[in-house]
């Protein structure tokens, strides 16, 4: 029968041909799309399986590049019973880069104590140094920096060369590579120049790196740490500026304004007392609940793992929805391409009921034929894609990072091969309720 069914697709190519190709296209629209989601989830889990610590972020900061938090809680925090060394970050937007501005792929500075990142037991970047050498105690107040091997590829410098970061001359001590683009995109320094070069007050970090010490799990760490801060309020914290100047008047102003805004006014509403009294009763459950609340977050390689994932379901619904309108036409394409072969082979089928073939035999030889449509598609359809993955990779390494895996790859040409079984059985269903004789006739 396979034969049988092989022979009456090669009969009519053209159609044949137009329909496969109508397949492929559609599975190699799902392919190149799910890699993308498949490509963030393979670089968040090699970014995050790199970082053992804990990050302590200011609460609802999305990333630490939008988080401040006070410097002086570092001395808490290494108070905390299982902190082993604590390292404050902060960060700034790289948006020159060797008097080129940088819009895509972006570049950050990231300050580190420099002290503090040599005590880690593990250092990411210092692990993966791959030219020069890591930061040295010597390095402290200096405008010495490491950069990724992308970013040193990309302005054609190494190691003993300067830089231009956001108008401030650098030279390059070390170059490291990763593999993760979430984390080659960043130059490092010491905290204080970097703090320079963004002007960041000396009294804020983005957030606090922390390392155990071992004698504690890390979920307990974890809990002890934002329990400890608990009750805190960052609202009522101002960092104090380190720049003077018509910025930081405006800056000041509006904080007065919002402040102004934001506060209950007395016998504002009518009814006097009991407006009061009923304000000040949402007040007291305002400041009751920030009290159990705690102003900072501390996240975990896992948390963070979690968090992208969650923003992967979103995104694959997405992705399923684009998707649905390809496969939709595809599988359209064979519905037609089968009817019309019922059609016009309306008298073969006649000859085969004739001849004994019963209508499950029929359905069969139409399924299997579509069936057989769906399976070239898919196959070509799972290479284009698959190889349209490592063409963008290759060309755009620092900028994409798509990822088909072998689940996505086998599971895309089921699915093709499931899209020609249904697309063919209602033409099959139809072309087996042909009565012979009115089949001969009909031709």
């Amino acid at each position: 029968m396979i034969r049988f069914a092989l022979g009456n697709l090669f009969s009519r190519p053209l159609r044949t041909v137009l329909s496969v190709l109508g397949l492929a296209v559609a599975i190699s629209g799902m392919v190149g799309l799910f890699s993308i989601a498949g490509g963030i989830d393979k670089v968040v889990s090699n970014t995050f399986e790199q970082i053992p610590g804990l990050l302590v972020q200011q609460q609802g900061a999305p990333i630490p590049l939008f988080s401040t938090l006070p410097a002086n809680w570092r001395t808490e925090l290494e108070a905390i019973p299982g902190v082993g060394v604590v390292d404050p970050e902060v960060f700034c937007r790289v948006n020159q880069l060797d008097g080129k501005i940088i819009i895509n792929p972006p570049r950050f500075a990231i300050g580190m104590d420099v002290n503090a990142r040599l005590e880690l037991k593990r250092s990411l970047y210092r692990e993966n140094l791959v030219d020069g050498r890591f930061f040295l105690p010597a390095d402290v107040e200096t405008n010495h920096c490491l950069v990724s091997r992308e970013i040193s590829t990309s302005i054609s410098k190494g190691v003993g060369d300067e830089i231009d970061v956001n108008g401030t001359h650098f030279e390059i001590v070390g170059i490291y590579e990763t593999g993760s683009m979430m984390l080659d995109v960043n130059i490092l320094m010491d905290i204080s120049t970097c703090r320079r070069l963004g002007r960041i007050d000396i009294n804020t970090v983005g957030c606090f790196y922390v390392e155990t010490d071992d004698s504690v799990d890390s979920k307990t760490l974890q809990k002890s740490i934002e329990d400890h801060f608990r009750g805190r309020d960052l609202q009522s914290w101002q960092p104090r500026p380190q720049f003077s100047g018509t910025g930081n008047a405006i800056a000041n102003f509006a904080r007065r304004l919002d402040k102004t805004i934001k506060a209950p006014s007395i016998n504002s509403q009518p009814g006097g007392n009991q407006a009061d009294e009923g304000r000040s009763d949402e007040v007291s459950s305002t400041v009751s609940a920030q009290s159990d609340r705690s102003p900072i977050e501390v996240r975990s390689a896992d948390d963070w793992g979690k968090r992208i994932a969650e923003f992967s379901q979103d995104l694959n619904i997405f992705l399923t929805l684009m998707t649905a309108i390809g496969v939709s036409i595809a599988t359209l394409s064979i519905v037609n391409t089968m009817l019309m072969s019922v059609t016009e082979r309306t008298t073969e089928f006649g000859i085969l009921r004739a001849n004994g073939w019963s209508q499950s035999e029929i359905i069969r030889l139409m399924t299997l034929e579509s069936s057989l449509i769906g399976l070239s598609g898919g196959l070509i359809g799972v290479s284009v894609g698959w190889f349209a993955t490592v063409l963008i990779n290759w060309v755009w390494p620092g900028r994409l990072q798509l990822h088909a895996g072998f689940t996505l790859l086998l599971f895309s040409l089921v699915f093709s091969i499931a899209l020609g079984l249904v697309g063919g059985l209602y033409p099959a269903w139809r072309a087996s309720r042909l009565s012979p004789m009115e089949s001969i006739r009909r031709g």
